[in-house]
C-alpha cells in the first residue's frame, strides 16, 4: 500500500513561567481577538450592504490600517497572520455558500453563516490567536518549551529584554517526526483554566504503519450505543455512552433556559458561549478517543478494511427527535467518519462508507426483515432468534460486504466513557490488556495529544 504524507496536529498545554508572562500571553490573545473582530466587522458590514458600505466588496477593507493599529502589541507577522486567518474563514464561507446553492452538490446541507466574532470587550473576548509558522519554535525534551514573537509594547511594558515570549509546555508530542510545521493556534481553555496550543505538522512517511493481516470490520452507528463493531475474526466491540449523551442533553437544556432569560435583542451571553464550547469540547474529546481506541483494537486484529454504514439509512428507518439530536448534534456523523478515516490512515487501514439499509431489521438466523421486532437494545424474530440489535446489525452489515460467514464470540467487549478514556466494562469477556502501540497513544489530562488536522 502506498504511503502518503499525513497532516496531523500536536496539541499541548502551555505554562507561563511568571505572572508577567501570563499577563503578556493574555494581552496578546485579547489583542488577536480584537483585531479579528475589527476586520470581521468591516467585512460583515460590506457583505450586508450596511452602514454606508453599500456596493463595496468584503475585500475592500483597509486591513493594512487595522493591522498597523495592533502590530506594536502583536508584532507585524502575527497581526498579518490574524488577517490571513480571517480571510481564509471568509473564503471558506463563500465556497460553502456556492456549494449549498448548487443542487448537484450535497456536501453542504445547512445554509452557511459568515465568520463569527470572538466575544466583545464588555462580556469578555474569546482569548484566541495565531502565530505565523516561521515566527515560533517548539523544543521537546526534559524542559519542553515554546517561543514566539511578541510586539514591542508587550516587551517594553513588562520590562522584558526578550523579543520572544518563552513558555513551558507539558507532555510529549505524538508527532515528533515531521517535515514541516504550520501556523500555530493559541487559546485559553476556560473549562480547564489552562492555555492551550495546536501545532499542525506534515508527518513523515515512516509514521504510518501497515496492516498485520487482511481482515475486515463493519460498524453500526446507533442512536443509543454509539458504535457497534463486528470483525471477520469474530470479535465484537460495543461503545456505550448513554451517560455521555445525558450530559450533552442536560447542557443543551441549560443553554435553552439561559437563552429564554435573555433581554430583547440579546442573542447570547458569556455563560451561554462558554457552555457551548464546553459541550463541544466534551463531545470532540470522546469522539477522538473512541476513534483512536477502536482503530487500535482493529489493528491488533489484523483488520485492513473498515466498513461504516451511511447515516441516511439509519435516519430513514429510525428517525425520532431524540435520535436526530444524537446522530446530528451530539455524534456529528460526518465529523466522526472523517476522524475515523484519518486515524485509520496512520495504521494503513482503509475506511469505506457503504449502504447498510435494512441491516438493523434483518434476522441473521433466517434472513427475515418483516418478522423481527426491536425493543430497546434487543432484536428478536419469530424464528426464535434474539440478540443485541446494534451488534447484530454490524454482523449482518459485515456479512453483506465480505460475503462470508461471520461467527462472533460468545460475549462482546463493552466500553464505557469515564470522561477521560474508553474503558472495558466489567461485563466484557476479557480482562483489560495493553494493546500494540504502533504510534504514540491518545493521551488525556494535561499531556500533549496528537489529533487529526
Amino acid at each position: 500500500m502506498a504511503k502518503w504524507p499525513m497532516k496531523r496536529t500536536n496539541t499541548f498545554t502551555m505554562r507561563p513561567l511568571t505572572d508577567d508572562d501570563e499577563q503578556v500571553l493574555r494581552e496578546l490573545l485579547d489583542a488577536s481577538a480584537a483585531l479579528w473582530n475589527e476586520i470581521n466587522y468591516q467585512r460583515l458590514m460590506r457583505y450586508n450592504d450596511e452602514n454606508g458600505f453599500e456596493g463595496e466588496d468584503v475585500w475592500d477593507v483597509d486591513t493594512g490600517r487595522l493591522e498597523g493599529t495592533y502590530k506594536d502589541v502583536l508584532g507585524a507577522s502575527t497581526a498579518q497572520t490574524v488577517r490571513r486567518a480571517n480571510s481564509e474563514a471568509w473564503r471558506g464561507f463563500f465556497k460553502n455558500t456556492k456549494q449549498f446553492h448548487d443542487e448537484s452538490n450535497t456536501s453542504v446541507t445547512e445554509h452557511p453563516e459568515p465568520p463569527g466574532f470572538r466575544g466583545n470587550k464588555d462580556d469578555g473576548r474569546v482569548l484566541k490567536g495565531v502565530i505565523r509558522k516561521d515566527a515560533y519554535t517548539v523544543e521537546w525534551g526534559d524542559r519542553s518549551r515554546l517561543e514566539f514573537v511578541i510586539g514591542d509594547d508587550l516587551r517594553d511594558k513588562h520590562n522584558s529584554p526578550k523579543t520572544r515570549l518563552r513558555l513551558e509546555i507539558v507532555g510529549e508530542p505524538n508527532w515528533p517526526k515531521h517535515k514541516d510545521q504550520g501556523r500555530l493556534e493559541l487559546w485559553y481553555d476556560e473549562t480547564g483554566g489552562t492555555f492551550r496550543a495546536s501545532q499542525p505538522v506534515t508527518v513523515s512517511d515512516d509514521a504510518q504503519a501497515s496492516p498485520l493481516a487482511e481482515e475486515s470490520a463493519a460498524l453500526d452507528i446507533g442512536a443509543n450505543n454509539l458504535v457497534a463493531c463486528t470483525t471477520t475474526t469474530g470479535e465484537q466491540y460495543l461503545y456505550e455512552a448513554r451517560e455521555l449523551f445525558q450530559r450533552f442533553r442536560s447542557t443543551t437544556q441549560e443553554i435553552a433556559q439561559l437563552q429564554s432569560k435573555l433581554s430583547d435583542g440579546q442573542y447570547s451571553s458569556h455563560r451561554i458561549r462558554r457552555l457551548y464550547r464546553k459541550r463541544t469540547r466534551r463531545c470532540d474529546h470522546a469522539q477522538a478517543a473512541l476513534c483512536r481506541d477502536l482503530i487500535e483494537q482493529l489493528y491488533d486484529e489484523g483488520v485492513d478494511t473498515v466498513y461504516i454504514g451511511g447515516l441516511t439509512d439509519v435516519l430513514e428507518a429510525h428517525w425520532s427527535v431524540e435520535a436526530n439530536a444524537k446522530t446530528h448534534n451530539f455524534w456529528a456523523f460526518k465529523q466522526f467518519t472523517e476522524r475515523l478515516a484519518t486515524t485509520a490512515e496512520e495504521y494503513g487501514i482503509t475506511v469505506e462508507v457503504r449502504s447498510e439499509a435494512w441491516t438493523s431489521q434483518e434476522c441473521p438466523q433466517c434472513g427475515s426483515t418483516d418478522r423481527t421486532t426491536r425493543q430497546q437494545d434487543t432484536l428478536s424474530c419469530g424464528c426464535g432468534f434474539e440478540g443485541h440489535a446494534d451488534l447484530t446489525a454490524s454482523e449482518t452489515f459485515l456479512r453483506r460486504q465480505t460475503e462470508q460467514a461471520v461467527r462472533p464470540m460468545a460475549r462482546p467487549v463493552r466500553f464505557q466513557w469515564d470522561d477521560h478514556r474508553w474503558s472495558e466494562s466489567s461485563c466484557s469477556h476479557r480482562p483489560n490488556e495493553q494493546r500494540t502501540n504502533r504510534s504514540i497513544r491518545f493521551q488525556t489530562g494535561n499531556l500533549a495529544t496528537g489529533e487529526s488536522a
